[in-house]
């Protein structure tokens, strides 16, 4: 009697064990209505042109003029989104940071600089509100700062948003038209860093992407 007693116990630890050995997967997301079309002015081309390297600094870097575009964002509906940049040229940014991207390598594998683009919501209007503000989250979207009108660098691992509310932690509006100024600050690294014994092209790219929360 033992015995059976014993066996029956092992083979329910068995038929436990068994039971446990397995894992549900769930996929799961929402197709929304509404859909965004971001556009930036000039196709989205900022060109300086040819300039010398004895133009640029030998033993620190070198700011080129700020340049502006506008930047539209046009959806079907009002929609709650964020912003965010992802550099194409990874890795080629002298400085690593997320709202700094790069401008490629020369001919000796340096890297050439760095730019940033900069949205201010002082110079930014939206279809309808009267003052927009804006608000950065760095969680995803589970946390947002607090909404203000100060100056906002995009980054490519935060979301960047936009709210009529000044002061508010809950995150962006949703928004119909926005249309607005954005600066673009490009940097090149020190005389001294770089080979220019060719013609060396800045060969920045990167893709801005709107974000549906």
């Amino acid at each position: 009697m033992k015995r059976h007693l014993l066996c029956s116990l092992l083979l329910c630890g068995s038929a436990q064990a068994l039971a446990t050995s397995t894992v549900d997967l769930s996929v799961q997301g929402l197709i929304i209505p509404a859909a965004c079309l971001p556009q930036l002015s000039s196709g989205g081309l900022i060109d300086y042109g040819k300039f010398a390297q004895q133009d640029l600094n030998l033993e620190t870097a070198t700011r080129l003029p700020v340049k502006n575009l506008h930047i539209g964002i046009a959806c079907n509906g009002p929609v709650r989104y964020a912003l965010r940049m992802a550099d194409n040229r990874d890795g080629s940014a002298m400085v690593n940071s997320e709202i700094y991207y790069g401008l490629g390598f020369d001919n000796s594998g340096n890297r050439l600089g760095v730019y940033s683009m900069t949205f201010d919501p002082r110079q930014t209007q939206a279809s309808n509100t009267a003052q927009i503000y804006g608000t950065e989250s760095t969680t995803g979207g589970l946390a947002w700062r607090t909404s203000n009108l100060n100056p906002i660098d995009i980054g490519s691992r935060s979301y960047l948003g936009f709210t009529d509310v000044e002061g508010s932690v809950s995150g962006p509006t949703a928004i119909g038209i926005l249309g607005g100024m954005v600066t673009v600050q490009t940097v090149i690294n020190a005389r001294k860093n770089l080979d220019l014994s060719v013609e060396t092209p800045l060969d920045g790219s990167a893709t801005l992407e709107v974000v549906y929360l």
